[in-house]
């Protein structure tokens, strides 16, 4: 006894190939849908270095800022050292005193609103 296959005729050849395009068209279906999912994935990636991009120039000009601030400081820290160490002790004492008077004005006017 024989069997028949996929390509031998006979009513189970026919329900054979109609089952395999079942399958086919059922695949088709899925690889849509995994296209869908790879296009999304695929938009989502690129944005994703889009805002990676965007935040790497931001922490570059942040850094650069703070390393502008910091020679500021460093050079301001310099002057002040270098005020105190000099002869110039009594400028140092009124720039401190007026230093002082402004925050205590300041004090003041924040207390009375």
């Amino acid at each position: 006894m024989r069997r028949q296959g996929l390509g031998e005729g006979g009513s189970q050849g026919n329900y054979v190939a109609s089952g395999y395009s079942v399958y086919e068209e059922e695949n088709e279906h899925l690889q849509e849908g995994l296209r869908a999912k790879v296009s999304a994935l695929k938009h989502l990636s690129i944005d994703i270095g889009t805002e990676v991009k965007h935040q790497n120039k931001m922490l570059e000009d942040m850094d650069s800022d703070f390393d502008s601030t910091g020679g500021i400081l460093g050079a301001t820290m310099g002057r002040l050292k270098l005020l105190s160490r000099g002869s110039q002790t009594k400028v140092f004492c009124y720039m401190l005193l007026f230093a002082l008077f402004v925050f205590t004005i300041l004090y003041w006017v924040i207390k009375l609103r």
